[in-house]
């Protein structure tokens, strides 16, 4: 058995000299490459109005995924929930629970994932909508499990004793930790997106406040890491050069597809660019899959956790594949090619 167990955050990253739907059918096409890999979940993302990651409406995606797997879980990571109706996402959500029974996650989250502008044109209450997030999740829980809520069912109902969508609270700071304690509801903390910082507060609330439910009468934390491997830490490093750059342009404002590492390695960046990178450098995990294995290893053991999610952007798709694949041998996940295709 693996000593942690990996599974998948895909955010459909649009890549430079592609157009944007390649971006979300190369996620269906991961999905279906990790189920066979032994990853136990494949998340999909959701944000809006942004030229690198193209993935704005994860319920569709994670049907798209659901056909086309037979074991792994599905979920989101997430629904921006201020944005919606909790109950017409509860019916979405029992939708794909009637599709693919037992495999659903729902990873939701308040963060606007985009800027103010198109928060309100997703939600003229966008302003305000973040205050009712504890209620909609409560909401959500009731729905989903298929009870009577309000007067109202969200339909279709799930079969007797069957599983139901399983909720998860995103966060990035102690917000999220604190209300998934008070709710009895597993945690993931975005460690990739704040490159872990306040990440032990987290988990540490999360833990100490948990209040035990029926479902879950233990805390159930996880983090999401960006990782890349590759058959040499020099490839890896070099493949690994696209989300340098964009980082690099994050700061300054400017957001576009992840660009090809060989022109990024003929172009070069410059010594102060170079300075600002040592930092990421250090901290990030980059190399073989050993090195990184090791890597996260170290990380889970620190932080208490047995189950990681990982994160990684490539522009060329089999790079990206690979890594994941050298990652589930590193952590001897066993693979599953007897699995049926429900495609």
């Amino acid at each position: 058995m693996p000593d942690i167990r990996l599974s998948v955050l895909d955010q459909s990253v649009s890549c430079a000299g592609r157009d944007e739907g390649h971006a979300l059918r190369d996620t269906v096409e991961l999905a279906v490459a990790c189920e066979q890999l032994g990853y136990e979940r494949f998340w999909v993302s959701e944000h809006h109005a942004l030229p690198t990651i193209v993935g704005s409406a994860p319920e569709v995606l994670m049907a798209a995924i659901a056909a086309r797997t037979s074991r792994i879980r599905v979920g989101s990571a997430g629904v921006m929930l201020p944005h919606y109706s909790a109950l017409k996402v509860a019916e979405q959500f029992r939708v794909l629970d009637a599709l693919a029974p037992g495999r659903i996650d729902l990873g939701v989250g308040r963060a606007p994932g985009g800027d103010m502008r198109t928060a309100m044109a997703l939600n003229p209450n966008a302003t305000h909508a973040a205050d009712q997030f504890p209620q909609q999740v409560v909401d959500l829980q009731a729905w989903t499990a298929g009870l009577r809520h309000q007067g109202i069912s969200a339909h279709p109902l799930p079969a007797a004793g069957g599983q139901t969508p399983e909720i998860w609270i995103l966060g990035s700071s102690n917000y999220g930790a604190q209300l998934a304690a008070h709710l009895g509801l597993p945690y993931a903390f975005a460690y990739f997106f704040m490159d872990g910082q306040g990440v032990e507060q987290a988990l540490d609330l999360y833990r100490e406040l948990y209040r035990p439910s029926e479902r879950h009468p233990k805390p159930r934390p996880t983090i999401c890491v960006w990782a890349l491997a590759a058959d040499t830490e020099t490839e890896a490093r070099r493949q690994a050069l696209g989300r340098e750059r964009w980082r690099l342009d994050r700061q300054r404002g400017v957001l576009g597809p992840l660009q090809d590492p060989s022109v990024l390695q003929a172009q070069g960046f410059t010594p102060e660019e170079e300075h600002a990178l040592q930092g990421l450098r250090k901290r990030a995990l980059v190399g073989t899959g050993p090195q990184v294995a090791d890597g996260m290893r170290t990380l889970a053991s620190t932080l208490g956790l047995d189950m990681l999610v990982v994160n990684t952007w490539a522009h060329d798709p089999a790079v990206r594949r690979h890594s994941y694949a050298l990652l589930a041998q590193a952590f001897g996940q066993a693979p599953l090619s007897a699995a049926p295709s429900a495609h």
